[in-house]
């Protein structure tokens, strides 16, 4: 009985109502950009002296603003044109080179290898339990999940559903589903020091960047240390669940579900603890060639995630920082991990001008959002609500007729 009210929640998860919503919520803020530039005029450097206008940084942050542009006078030529969005599209076509080509396939390429390495971290984990056929399906309806929760929410509950419904037991369900999450915690933590050391902290952050959560406004340095903060905690939480002490990690679980009004979920979180403890045995013995290729594709595989943007941009503006703008995306995924929306809808179109605004042509901030979004969430929507009635098919049938 319980396993069909599973089942039912899992088809209900995935309803047309929830599939619509960050679509939706994606398109009007897009929508909402698009508009808003292209109610603004557009001003194109150009080659010295053949230009109309002239900019000064008046707030001295480095960065061009609409009103810092003068005509030039005394009949002096500037470095800058006006221009409306359609001459500016008309320009970027015109002008449009093989490298800039080049620059989107790799952009796609990356997209692909992000997915390719999910699928052998996928197979590693399960001992190549599933077929790559198998895996694709897996990773795409995870991600599908991913892209219609809250990123603080997040998909794990679904994907451990999806997992065990492959056939895999519940306790190696869980564990993988646990490191899983473990991998790319530790290649955030790990990653972010790096990157601290090599640009430095104030290329990092955006000034003018700030977020209200209980009427108190927060900077977005105080976000990320929130953020990463959190993260480091969930991830010592598991490798001590884990790793070090599964069974006081249990005991743990139902003291805290023993709490009154936390007492309906007590015998879920024995049942959790249960296989935590199961996921220790399996993966205590486990060797270091295992370990070394499980977190060598996590790491391809979310280097290749921000590695999309990078590309993207190069395809319509050389890129002299490819470390910053990595970078940056580090600092960024922090804020859309608290993101309330669907898969960071909304959010990640109005944050990525924010955090890269250096790199991105004027005139082309909202675009450079979609297409990236085109690219990177849209995607896993549509190839998940193709997926999702084979895969329904396919597993229901497997339950309907198991092996004698």
């Amino acid at each position: 009985m319980q396993k069909e009210q599973g089942d039912e929640k899992f088809i209900k998860f995935f309803s047309l109502k929830r599939i619509l919503i960050p679509v939706l919520i994606g398109i009007a803020i897009t929508f909402f950009m698009v508009v808003k530039d292209f109610s603004k005029p557009v001003f194109t450097k150009v080659e010295s002296g053949k230009g109309d206008y002239v900019w000064t940084d008046l707030d001295e942050d480095g960065t061009p603003s609409s009103d810092e542009y003068t005509l030039a006078v005394d009949g002096q030529k500037g470095d800058y044109i006006q221009q409306t969005q359609p001459q500016l599209w008309r320009s970027i076509i015109h002008n449009w080179k093989g490298s800039a080509t080049f620059a989107m396939l790799m952009a796609v390429l990356m997209v692909f290898l992000r997915d390719f390495f999910y699928m052998y971290r996928i197979r590693l984990l399960t001992d190549k339990e599933l077929s790559w056929k198998r895996a694709f399906q897996v990773i795409m309806l995870w991600e599908f999940s991913s892209a219609l929760t809250p990123s603080v929410v997040g998909g794990s509950a679904v994907a451990l559903f999806i997992v065990s419904k492959e056939g895999i037991a519940p306790g190696r369900s869980t564990s993988i589903v646990l490191i899983t999450a473990l991998l790319d915690e530790l290649f955030y933590i790990l990653m972010v020091p790096i990157v601290f050391l090599l640009i430095g902290h104030n290329q990092l952050f955006i000034k003018d960047f700030n977020f209200t959560l209980f009427g108190k406004v927060f900077g977005m340095q105080s976000i990320f240390i929130i953020g990463f903060a959190f993260i480091c905690l969930l991830t010592m939480i598991i490798l001590w669940g884990v790793f070090i002490k599964p069974v006081k990690f249990k005991r743990l679980l139902i003291r805290i579900c023993s709490i009154k009004f936390l007492r309906r979920w007590r015998k879920k979180a024995a049942k959790m603890g249960d296989d935590v403890i199961i996921t220790s045995r399996q993966l205590r013995n486990k060797p270091f060639s295992f370990w070394a290729k499980a977190y060598g594709s996590t790491l391809i595989s979310w280097t290749a995630r921000f590695g999309v943007v990078n590309f993207l941009l190069m395809a319509f503006n050389p890129v002299n920082n490819h470390l910053l703008v990595y970078g940056r995306q580090l600092v960024m995924w922090v804020i859309l991990l608290i993101s309330p929306t669907p898969g960071g809808s909304g959010i990640a179109e109005f944050a990525f001008p924010i955090f890269l605004k250096e790199f991105i042509p004027a005139g082309t901030a909202s675009a450079l959002a979609m297409l990236w979004r085109l690219l990177t969430y849209y995607p896993y929507i549509i190839v998940g609500a193709i997926i999702l009635p084979i895969w329904l098919r396919q597993v229901f049938k497997k339950t309907a007729n198991p092996k004698v």
